[in-house]
This record gives structure tokens, sequence and C-alpha cells, in this order.
């Protein structure tokens, strides 16, 4: 099964973002789940302050219905995604306050549409 990606815009043509649900809107752009699949992936990760990520993003937290095969796509398509979506347009603001720290993001299926994408620190 291929996973489809697609972001709202570019990094490059983006307008910078200025608050972490700004960047956590944007993530979540970038991940289209599975399709049929159900669950929660919790990724742990970290930016530079030039936007892209510090090492691949670790799960930390999973719970995904189905079989082995069904949770490591799951995983992968997340990873993936907030992979793909790098890097990020951060205004100056931000980039100061965030380089270096570890988000937390959980990418959940089905979506919600009342759900607001939230990334935490640890």
């Amino acid at each position: 099964m291929s996973v489809v990606l697609t972001c709202l815009a570019t990094p490059s043509e983006a307008q910078a973002l200025n608050t972490m649900d700004d960047v956590g809107r944007v993530i979540e752009s970038c991940w289209n789940a599975p399709s049929e699949s159900k669950g929660t992936v919790t990724l742990s990760f970290s930016f530079k302050r030039d936007g892209s990520l510090i090492g691949p993003p670790r799960p930390t937290s999973i719970a995904v219905e189905g079989d082995e095969k069904a949770r490591k796509e799951f995983i992968a398509s997340a990873i993936d995604a907030l992979s793909n979506c790098m890097p990020l347009t951060f205004s100056s603001g931000l980039a100061e306050g965030i380089a270096g720290q570890v988000f937390t993001m959980p990418f959940s299926a089905p979506k919600d549409g009342d759900s607001t994408p939230v990334v935490n620190t640890q």
C-alpha cells in the first residue's frame, strides 16, 4: 500500500510560523493516515533554528488497532509525514525559543474534525 503525503504549502513558500499551534497545524496538514486505520502514535522530535529536525522522530507512545503490519505502517506514515514536512519556516522569535527542545505530537486516525493538533514540550 502506498501513502500519499501532501502539504498545504512547501516550506519555502510558507509564511513564518509564530506559535507551536501554527507548527502543529502545518505538520497535521502533511499527514494522511493509512486508509481505514485507527489509533494514535505520539512522536518525539526536536527542531533546529532553521526549521529542520535534529535527527529522526521517535515514537514514544503507540496505540494502533490491527496486526503488526498495520501498526508499522501507521507509525511509518506519521514519521514520514513529519520528516517530509520539513523544513518549517519559523519566525525569529519562535526559532530562538524552540531550538533543541524536545517536543511531542500525537498523530491520530481517524481524524476528529473538532480536534486541534497539539505539539507539546516534554
